[in-house]
């Protein structure tokens, strides 16, 4: 079984950062409050720049470290629930801004915080009946404009960024993956078109224990399918960040050391599909995520839906 081979990564936040001070202006809440419960210090939100100025300045960033240029480029994907528009969709646009070839294929997809993940395994599908061989997977939100700015519980736990990979398929890799849905409307939703304005509606107790259940369960299904017996048998593990204390809770089940599960919620917030690959992106920055190392990623969210992936990077 083939796997993605993940050449490069990119990330783009806005320029504006939102303390959770800053948001203490508007809504009854504090920094002390906020960090304690979430593990989040700040955010970015945008102010001028749209959801493609996210996308393209990661998939610029990601196609640049790759070495590749639009001509190689055979696959689009960007997962977002946030688009800028419901049509043409951000995929398409960013085609045209990267000067892709028309026969590019193009197209957004909507797996809320498990876009990113939902993206790899399907830009990975579609390499082989592709005109060119490589791929660029996005994740990019804009959730600051779906946002209840007067809900305390909600408004402060999300952030607007984006996140590119650039992948081929490689014969010689293997790879585990684990994807899920469980239809439900009532836990996590956004109001789609009409007269009612569009606003994250999430209720946190039952968020948190469908987060905890599946993100354990992918992580113990995947170690079991890579015939390992211990999740410190990896060398990181990359869960969407959206709360610190579901991936604390989950690293305490699995008898995780300390730091082998990545955080980085405290500058983003939950940028949904976007957090895997800004978290990836900071990780190869930074010389902590190097080639051969064993690498797990478990995204989850609203649908609802779940994803995990194993893979040597």
């Amino acid at each position: 079984m083939s796997a993605p081979h993940i050449l490069a990564t990119g990330r783009c936040l806005p320029a504006r950062v939102v303390s959770n001070e800053d948001l203490s202006q508007t809504v009854d809440t504090s920094d002390q409050w906020v960090f304690s419960r979430t593990g989040i210090h700040s955010r970015h939100f945008c102010q001028s720049e749209t959801g493609l100025d996210l996308a393209l300045g990661a998939a610029r960033q990601a196609m640049e470290r790759s070495g590749l240029t639009a001509a190689d480029i055979g696959v689009c994907l960007v997962g977002t629930f946030t688009p800028d528009h419901a049509s043409p969709s951000t995929a398409c646009l960013l085609q045209r801004e990267l000067g892709l070839p028309e026969d590019t294929i193009c197209f957004d997809l909507n797996a809320a915080c498990a876009g990113f993940l939902y993206g790899l395994q399907t830009a990975h599908a579609l390499l082989p009946g592709a005109p060119r061989p490589y791929a660029i997977v996005v994740g990019a939100e804009v959730i600051s404009r779906v946002m209840d700015m007067t809900d305390r519980n909600t408004c402060v736990l999300f952030g607007d960024g984006a996140g590119a990979a650039v992948i081929r398929r490689d014969e010689t890799r293997t790879w585990h993956t684990v994807f899920g849905a469980r239809g439900d409307q009532s836990s996590i939703r956004v109001q789609g078109p009409g007269p009612v304005p569009s606003a994250i509606h999430m209720e946190g107790k039952p968020v948190f224990r469908f987060a905890a259940e599946v993100v354990e369960g992918s992580i113990r299904q995947l170690l079991e399918a890579d015939g390992l017996t211990s999740v410190n048998d990896l060398d990181l593990v990359v869960c969407h960040q959206a709360n610190a204390r579901i991936i604390d809770h989950v690293a305490k089940r699995l008898k995780a050391r300390e730091g082998l599960f990545y955080k980085n919620m405290d500058r983003y917030g939950n940028t949904s599909a976007a957090s895997i690959p800004i978290a990836l992106d900071e990780l190869v920055q930074s010389g902590a995520l190097l080639p051969g190392m064993r690498v797990l990623m478990v995204g989850f969210g609203g649908g609802l839906t779940w994803a995990g992936a194993l893979l040597r990077w």
